[in-house]
């Protein structure tokens, strides 16, 4: 259902209801109703198609409606920012994140790791996000060689853990390193 809501869709159906207006209002003979709603719905109609064919579908974001307006409001802006470029539709890229893959070397060009979801994350009122993607063309040593890397990239006090929930996917988790240095005292020598 959530498909049928994209913007590349709504074209779709804009495009095609003034198709068919046109088209009827041609075969009745209404010359003043067919021709610019003809002129204009198919054009409208193929470009839906054109976005369609391009549209990147938004990560799932997991984060309770409540919790949203807390996280913008108190988490750092870059991964503020970071949520809502995800959970966005896309057109024209391959996947989620693209540039950012690129610049990291996690990129494959012929099976590029997809974006699947993303959870915001709040512990001792300090904010990360956990990033799953499924691996694709990218094995997981490449992305373990760029851990200390993937935690200061996309902001400054977070550092990198990863998970693998299943085969094939990988939870990157973007934590503060607050949380890592006080588990770090409690594992310490007593």
């Amino acid at each position: 259902m959530k498909n049928l809501f994209s913007p590349a869709s709504l074209i779709i159906i804009a495009g095609g209801v003034l198709t068919v207006i046109g088209g009827v209002a041609y075969l009745t003979g209404a010359a003043n109703l067919s021709v610019p709603t003809l002129f204009y719905g198919f054009p409208i109609f193929l470009a839906g198609l054109a976005l369609k064919t391009s549209e990147l579908p938004p990560a799932k974001k997991i984060i309770k409606s409540s919790s949203l307006a807390n996280f913008k409001k108190n988490a750092p802006q870059e991964l503020s920012k970071l949520l809502n470029d995800v959970t966005r539709w896309r057109y024209g890229q391959n996947a989620h994140l693209e540039s950012s893959l690129k610049v990291l070397n996690l990129w494959d060009e012929e099976n590029p790791p997809q974006l699947i979801e993303i959870e915001a994350l709040e512990t001792n009122k300090q904010y990360g996000v956990r990033l799953r993607f499924e691996l694709a063309g990218v094995n997981l040593e490449r992305w373990q060689d760029k851990q200390e890397r993937l935690g200061r990239f996309f902001t400054k006090g977070l550092y990198a853990e990863f998970t693998s929930p299943a085969s094939g996917e990988l939870d990157l988790l973007l934590l503060p390193k607050q949380n890592k240095e006080a588990i770090s005292k409690e594992d310490g020598p007593s």
